[in-house]
């Protein structure tokens, strides 16, 4: 059992968060405030969504993209982070399977995911 004041914290901050429905497969571009020194600037990560887990406040999600010289980079997420400026989903991916850690192995075309048409 939660402690109500708990769980009533956690409903404020999803309330305040516009996160846009998105599943593994998807391409999202996830805007991430990033801080140095005294400056802060906004970076965005582009790549497809290869898993979420969890719930609540405590969801995170995992993005893949291939950055210089087709070297595999992940990042985890916290979907209700502060440093997490917006997250646009850029196209929809038609994939049967909840988490897709098998694109870590694959390079170039065997990589591509097909698009959902609606």
């Amino acid at each position: 059992m939660r402690n109500k004041y708990i769980e009533a914290f956690e409903k404020a901050q999803i309330a305040e968060k516009n996160v846009p429905d998105f599943r593994a497969g998807d391409t999202i571009r996830v805007a991430v405030n990033i801080k140095e020194g005294e400056k802060t600037r906004v970076q965005n990560f582009e790549g497809v969504c290869i898993a979420r887990r969890g719930s609540g406040t405590g969801e995170t999600f995992m993005v893949r993209k291939i950055g210089a010289n087709s070297i595999g980079v992940e990042r985890i997420f916290p979907i209700y982070s502060d440093s997490i400026d917006s997250i646009t989903l850029v196209r929809r991916g038609r994939v049967r399977r909840a988490k897709l850690f098998y694109l870590r192995e694959r390079k170039g075309k065997a990589a591509r995911i097909k698009e959902l048409k609606k």
